[in-house]
């Protein structure tokens, strides 16, 4: 048939590759529409590229990265050439070596660099069909690989039936429908084997809605009479074209069938496999021979059917004692040291009943999965374990076991299901205790967390007098909950966990990092700053010890760098955030890179390092957008407050105060009040930043940390620029607990300066004195900048329009040299009170201005910085060739040619680099 537009489509797709600009497409449609067909003809007009391809296999979706596996395979030569850790990703991910777990997208950034590399040679094109029965591992990579393709001659075309679930969102589509009337009665009228009325050629069309192979299989399987009676079978459409398959196979000799249900149950296509399983079962060569006539299978180097419901109609159609007979014959011939999965998949489809022998080969296959990154697979094997444990207690142990696992590749439902059917057995003490304790881990983890702290109690008291470390643990997980939903927690709130952690036992020593940030926090909450502040500095200085495992890094670094936060240590902050973020990208922990950015971005904005903070965000937006992780809003609100751009500020606090609510993140929707009253009152709109944080100011800072000092300071601005000093007054006091117990620069320098806001005026000039020297001292230059206006303002208003203007003066040139621009306009506004005029902000020259694009931005500034193209490619996740391409484009621009030179380019990823370098 002709199918004019959809080859239009795919010609224009090659020739685009062919030119070395990357290609993605999903071609959708229903069963039997035409995808197959089509993809033939893609392959057949791509002679002069290099064709991998990869077919779905429904027996094959609990194997981990099995369609992976099969498109990289024949490219595996060329993994030498990748970066050491994606190499060694892939490698394990694949069985083809042991090492640590490795993150599935750093495996995904190893196909790309591999998909990359072969391409160097010749465009490169990667079929995948029915990619509905492809593992959820590789679905997930090989869309991954096909959003991320940017500048090399690689095409991947995935074909999918639908309906389906799969997440294909911001690829290209190609929807595939019936044929056009006149093309189907071409196709119809090709394969009847008599004349028909034409009335029940419409009726023919019509019901099959065009679909091609339901044409031709229902040609196929009525018979001469129904065709000319009209009397036709009924039902719906993949019924009828597995009825026209049935019908076939039934015509089939008996060992044809069993050599049928075999290659149906092997989905590898291996022809030695199924010759061997054959000969166990007596079928000899002559089986084939009645098959390959009518076009059911074809026997070569590989095994193929011609369509996949051939494979699914077989294998539902026989017995399930034939079934068992093939799964048993194809175990046994597989080899037990190569492939033990597949042989464990195969003897766990032939057990009549529990076998606690194929349990635990079925239980060492999850180890296997789990090592190499797939906890979906892992869930599949251990819950297949259990249905053939004969223990209870151990049978309840395996589903527990695969719930966990469920959680961890996302699948929060089946998870649940789990948990309630393991809670529903024999489990002892322990093990419920541990059930309750991953209950609560997924309460924390879907969107709504708000009773996640007290499941989190309720499961470490629980846990308390069987296992006192991981006690502990959960403790400090239902602290780190308990921060998030704040105030919206009720009851379980940190005061109530931090008297509980408090009267637990210790686990036996020696004490981890870990356990000292739980007696620090628990005893910040109970005592008050000034007694915890001790514990706090000692749990700081063991985060921040060589010592600290990987793991325990991964896990508790973010609260250790928030309490360093709360804690007012600036320069531990940083120290743990940078850590956070290089652990995370040494080892490809990509689901918790956009975290770790985060907290990062945090410090960057805190210290004044805007330029720094905006371009980690756009890399922390390229982690979001390849790993399908949800946004975190709170770091580009904090940014866009920060600068100044107010229509993008405001609305990034509503958006982030609305999704708080409603995921109950008490911790974003203060940190985004907060982030209001700052915006307000840079543009000294006082009574509105009052009203942003009038209710939420009376919290104490114990409860809400940071976010509950920052809201106090603004509030205390507020209150006393709006001339209601008595209520500034009240926040001061709980201000000053938290600054005084502190006692860094920062803290002391913060307090001071809301202190001379609503002092008299002999008292007000030195507090402002001590003010601008403590956070002189200090690495927060947005703040320095504005004791220097407030104290600038506080002269104009005493009629020192000298002394005024120095301090305005420098307040103007600190905020437009980090970029806070309505702070900036508050001063220039207030200079020309006293007759000055403030300077223009220094541009760069209108031939390079807005000349790169944001990204290219981005890539010239880590160039820069020293950071090679594979080493940018890893951070953007994008192929090093997409580097070097973007490279190319930027040295033209800017008319340089060496990296050299990007050190003199323009200012905005200039002023950068150094922050990057540092961080590197």
């Amino acid at each position: 048939m002709d199918r004019c537009d959809e080859r239009e489509v795919l010609d224009r797709l090659l020739a685009v590759i062919r030119a070395g600009v990357s290609q993605a497409l999903v071609v959708r449609g229903e069963l039997g529409v035409g995808k197959s067909a089509l993809l033939e003809y893609l392959v057949g007009r791509a002679s002069d590229c290099r064709v991998e391809r990869v077919v779905g296999v429904q027996s094959e979706l609990d194997l981990a990265f099995a369609g992976l596996h099969q498109l990289c395979l024949p490219m595996l030569d060329r993994a030498a050439r990748l970066p050491g850790p994606q190499r060694d990703a892939l490698h394990t991910a694949f069985g083809l070596r042991g090492g640590p777990t490795p993150d599935r997208f750093l495996v995904g950034l190893a196909v790309l660099g591999l998909l990359a590399e072969v391409a160097r040679e010749r465009p490169l094109v990667c079929v995948i069909d029915d990619a509905q029965w492809l593992d959820t591992s590789s679905v997930q990579l090989l869309t991954f690989v096909a959003r991320r393709l940017r500048a090399e001659p690689v095409a991947v075309i995935i074909a999918v039936r639908e309906p389906h679930e799969l997440d294909f969102s911001r690829l290209p589509e190609l929807v595939v429908g019936g044929l056009p009337e006149t093309e189907a009665r071409l196709l119809l009228g090709s394969v009847l084997r008599a004349r028909v009325d034409e009335r029940v050629l419409d009726r023919i069309i019509s019901e099959s809605r065009g679909n091609p192979l339901a044409l031709v299989e229902w040609a196929r399987g009525s018979t001469v009479a129904e065709l000319d009676s009209g009397l036709l079978s009924v039902g719906a459409l993949p019924e009828r074209i597995e009825a026209s398959y049935l019908q076939r196979i039934a015509a089939l000799p008996g060992a044809t069938r069993r050599l049928l249900l075999l290659a149906a149950a092997e989905p590898v296509g291996d022809p030695v496999l199924l010759w061997r399983a054959a000969g166990l079962l007596g079928i000899g060569a002559r089986a084939a021979g009645p098959a390959t006539q009518i076009g059911l299978i074809d026997i070569g180097a590989v095994v193929r059917f011609p369509h996949p419901l051939v494979r699914s109609v077989l294998y539902r159609a026989a017995s399930l004692k034939e079934r068992r007979d093939s799964h048993q014959a194809l175990a046994e011939v597989s080899d037990p040291d190569t492939d033990p999965d597949r042989r464990a998949w195969h003897r766990a489809q032939a057990a009549p009943g529990p076998d606690d022998g194929v349990a635990d080969e079925l239980e060492r296959s999850a180890c296997r999965a789990r090592a190499r990154g797939c906890s979906a697979a892992a869930a599949a094997f251990l819950e297949q374990a259990a249905e053939l444990t004969v223990g209870p207690a151990r049978k309840a142990e395996r589903i527990v076991a695969a719930a966990q696992a469920k959680h961890r590749a996302g699948m929060t439902d089946a998870a649940i299901r789990l948990l309630c059917l393991a809670q529903a057995g024999h489990l002892d003490e322990l093990q419920r205790a541990r059930a309750d304790l991953l209950r609560a881990q997924i309460a924390f983890t879907t969107r709504h967390c708000i009773d996640a702290p007290q499941l989190l109690l309720k499961a470490a008291k629980r846990l308390e007098p069987l296992d006192a470390k991981l006690a502990r643990e959960t403790y400090l997980e239902a602290v780190s909950a308990a921060m998030f939903t704040g105030p919206l927690a009720g009851s379980g709130g940190l005061a109530e966990i931090a008297e509980a952690a408090r009267a637990a036992p210790h686990a036996a020593p020696p004490q981890g990092a870990a356990d000292l940030l739980l007696d620090a926090v628990a005893t910040r909450l109970m005592d008050g700053y000034a007694a915890g502040m001790p514990m706090v500095r000692q749990a700081l200085c063991a985060f921040r010890s060589p010592d600290l495992s990987p793991d325990e890094g991964l896990r508790w670094l973010w609260l250790a760098g928030t309490t360093a936060a709360h804690a007012w240590q600036e320069e531990a902050w940083e120290a743990l955030a940078d850590r956070h973020v290089q652990l995370a990208r040494e080892l490809g922990a990509v689901v918790v890179l956009p975290l770790a950015l985060t907290s990062r971005i945090v410090v960057h904005t805190f210290l004044g390092e805007l330029a720094a903070a905006a371009s980690l965000l756009k890399e922390a937006d390229e982690v979001i957008e390849a790993t399908g992780s949800p946004r975190m809003p709170l770091a580009a609100m904090l940014i866009a407050t920060w600068q100044g751009r107010v229509t993008a500020a405001f609305r990034l606090i509503d958006a982030t105060t609305a999704e708080a609510a409603t995921r109950g993140q008490g911790f974003e929707l203060t940190t985004a009040q907060w982030a209001k009253a700052l915006l307000c009152n840079s543009l000294t709109q006082y009574e509105y930043a009052l009203s942003a944080v009038d209710e939420i100011s009376q919290a104490p800072p114990t409860e809400l940390g940071l976010p509950a000092c920052g809201v106090m300071v603004e509030f205390i601005e507020a209150a006393a620029l709006s001339g209601q000093p008595e209520r500034a007054a009240c926040a001061l006091d709980r201000l000053a607990e938290a600054a005084r117990a502190s006692g860094t620069d920062w803290a002391l320098g913060i307090e001071a300066r809301s202190r001379a806001l609503v002092s008299e005026p002999e008292a007000a000039e030195p507090l402002y004195h001590e003010a601008i020297t403590r956070l002189g001292r200090s690495r927060v230059r947005g703040e320095l900048a504005r004791a220097h206006l407030l104290y600038g303002e506080w002269l104009r208003r005493d009629d020192r329009a000298v002394d005024a203007c120095e301090q305005l003066r420098i307040s103007h040139e600190m905020f437009s040299t980090i970029g806070a621009r309505a702070f900036a306009r508050r001063a220039a506004r207030e200079l020309e009170l006293t007759g000055e005029s403030a300077a223009r902000p220094p541009r760069v020259s209108p031939e390079t201005d807005n000349l790169l694009t944001p990204q290219e931005e981005q890539i010239a500034g880590l160039a820069s910085a020293g950071l090679t193209n594979a080493e940018i490619a890893a951070r953007l996740f994008v192929s090093h060739r997409t580097i070097e391409w973007h490279l190319r484009k930027i040295f033209a621009k800017l008319n340089i040619t060496s990296r050299r030179q990007l050190r003199l380019a323009p200012h905005r990823f200039q002023g950068s680099a150094d922050q990057r370098q540092r961080e590197c």
